[in-house]
């Protein structure tokens, strides 16, 4: 019968925590993010599968959000002039946009 897909239960090493590693890199995060949004997009979980990715995808979110503020709060400090007054700079993605 081809109901829905029932995961086995994951290792812990997959699991999202909140003393996980402070060094984990923003990449790795965005490729278990990645993972996430797949396994949700085939439709084939049960709901509480689907819960427990989703959560885990919120949470995956969360960090890559705290590391990308972060990133960016250490940008301002090192573009602060001598009277140590922060600035930002817009970022121009598409350098062809100017013409």
């Amino acid at each position: 019968m081809n109901g829905p897909e029932k995961l086995p239960s994951k290792a812990p090493e997959d699991k999202v925590s909140p003393t996980a590693a402070p060094t984990e890199r923003f990449d790795e995060i965005l490729l278990r993010l990645r993972g996430v949004v797949e396994k949700l997009e085939t439709g084939n979980l049960v709901l509480e599968d689907s819960l427990k990715f989703f959560e885990e995808g919120i949470a995956l979110c969360r960090k890559g959000a705290s590391i990308l503020d972060a990133a960016e709060r250490k940008v301002e400090v090192l573009l602060s002039g001598p009277a140590a007054n922060p600035r930002t700079e817009p970022f121009d993605a598409s350098p062809n946009d100017a013409d």
